[in-house]
């Protein structure tokens, strides 16, 4: 017997939670049923790599809505379940366990599986990435037997987790392939920023290095080689080098798409009835001179949720919400608003050695994106120059004595 919902969220994350919220918000009136493949009520992911990590927030406090919330919205959770294909035509999804469960519409918000390592080893004890609640459970669980880690990977996820880990007095060696940090997100003075302090804090960071294999001894990870043949002694190795989209059941079944499943302004993909949202989600985008792009951020999540939820409702909408994002390092405080990439000029406002500063990006001569660290005023004031792509004065936007909504006007 087939069971069948007015609406099946496929991903309990972010982006599942926030679209079953809006749908409610929207006086959706139909049934909603969420498909999660962890044992888990939806919970908060970016304290995964932070707070989390660290202990300073429990389990209870990351949680999205407590069980209570969805039991007054009649929200049904079916968790535990993995959604192995998708039928447009009979518009019904397949679990791995071979569960069938029809829909008037699909929305799909299951986000991504992180990438693994192109060598041996991947697979031992003491390797992990860092994207479900088991997976930071397992690494706070080997902590007190550890002296060093290796993170592999100088994005934020990797960033943040060798500042757990230096923070808890453990030895840490990360290690990029690339020639900077955060090189696929940010200019270079932020990159070299953050090196420095990592450094000051007495991580190891290695540029420029090729990972071979992951060593091992009796199935437990005993250390990272390197394609020079240096080995690097470790108890622990965390794998942070982005995610592959879950989107092969939707491109399996006609789905258009490939790095992600392509998606219009109202976030419906190719098939019949089927949405898609958050870090899986291939869409043109305003802040990306309207080129296909992926966003992997909470808040692309949750607008997109919000876009789908209400269309389903019968309710006007449609994405173009300005990107943000941020990171918490040692007493460090990032706030990204806008899209950097493809930036012709960047400047520095304020003095990096005060650890509190912003990088402002520009093309053309128009402001596209700010990256703030610890300066708040600036991120919050610099989302109109973003917003409305202002032209302004570089020498001007480096005075950090004048407020950025002055410049604005």
């Amino acid at each position: 017997m087939t069971i069948g919902y007015d609406v099946v969220i496929v991903g309990a994350g972010h982006g599942g939670a926030q679209a079953a919220i809006a749908l409610r918000q929207a006086k959706f009136e139909g049934t909603i049923a969420v498909i999660g493949d962890e044992p888990e009520l939806p919970y908060e992911r970016p304290p995964l790599s932070k707070e989390y990590f660290s202990g300073e927030k429990a389990f209870e406090r990351i949680l999205i809505r407590p069980a209570a919330f969805w039991e007054e919205r009649k929200v049904t959770m079916l968790l535990n379940r993995r959604v192995a294909s998708v039928d447009p035509e009979s518009h019904s999804v397949t679990t791995a366990d071979g569960e069938t469960i029809g829909y008037g519409h699909l929305i799909w918000a299951a986000g991504g599986a992180p990438r693994r390592l192109g060598c041996s080893g991947n697979d031992a004890a003491g390797v992990h990435t860092v994207r479900t609640r088991a997976d930071a459970d397992r690494m706070v669980a080997e902590l007190p037997d550890l002296t060093q880690a290796v993170v592999i990977g100088g994005g934020y996820i990797g960033l943040e987790a060798a500042a757990v880990l230096a923070k808890a007095g453990k030895k840490v060696v990360l290690l990029e392939a690339l020639d900077r940090v955060l090189a696929r997100v940010a200019g270079e003075p932020l990159s070299r920023f953050f090196e420095g302090e990592h450094r000051a804090h007495g991580v190891d960071v290695r540029l420029g290095v090729a990972v071979d294999c992951i060593e091992t001894d009796g199935g437990k990870a005993t250390g990272v080689r390197l394609k020079d043949g240096h080995v690097i002694a470790a108890q622990m190795v965390i794998i942070g080098i982005g995610i592959v989209p879950a989107v092969q059941p939707l491109i399996d079944a006609g789905a258009e798409g490939g790095n992600g499943v392509a998606v219009d302004g109202h976030c419906r993909t190719s098939l019949p009835d089927v949405f898609a949202i958050g870090d899986c989600a291939l869409h043109a985008n305003h802040y990306a001179d309207d080129m296909p792009v992926r966003l992997e951020s909470v808040q692309n999540a949750n607008d997109q949720a919000t876009v789908a939820a209400k269309t389903i409702a019968g309710v006007e909408a449609h994405y173009d919400a300005v990107p943000w994002f941020w990171s918490n390092q040692y007493d460090l405080k990032l706030q990204t608003v806008g899209l950097s990439t493809g930036h012709d000029t960047s400047v520095v406002r304020g003095d990096a050695a005060t650890r509190s500063f912003s990088v402002i990006y520009l093309k053309e001569g128009h402001v596209i994106a700010l990256d703030c660290v610890n300066a708040t005023k600036d991120y919050v004031q610099g989302r109109k120059l973003v917003v409305e792509r202002l032209a302004i004065d570089p020498a001007k936007l480096a005075g950090a004595k004048t407020a950025l909504k002055e410049l604005a006007g």
